[in-house]
């Protein structure tokens, strides 16, 4: 199904449908999760309780995200101010 034929309830549920929403050890991070045909990356934070959707992120940078010593600061480093977002 191609991504703009389908509404937004769906696009969103698309994220949380991934067997790969992985557990994170972050205390600025709640969760993350991307979407490979669309290359965006989808991150809640805890503070805050918001969530983001960053485009155009690749696939590679969000497996380095997912075993970075430290999500926070990684995320902070290569995504954060980096690449186009909405809030969710």
């Amino acid at each position: 199904m191609a991504w703009d034929k389908i509404g937004p309830v769906e696009r969103r549920a698309r994220f949380f449908r991934s067997p790969l929403m992985p557990h994170l050890q972050s205390s600025a991070l709640m969760s993350v999760s991307y979407d490979e045909v669309r290359h965006a990356l989808r991150a809640t934070f805890r503070e805050s309780g918001r969530t983001y959707v960053y485009d155009g992120v690749p696939q590679e940078l969000y497996d380095a995200l997912l075993f970075a010593d430290s999500v926070g600061a990684f995320f902070n480093t290569h995504i954060r101010d980096h690449f186009a977002f909405r809030e969710a």
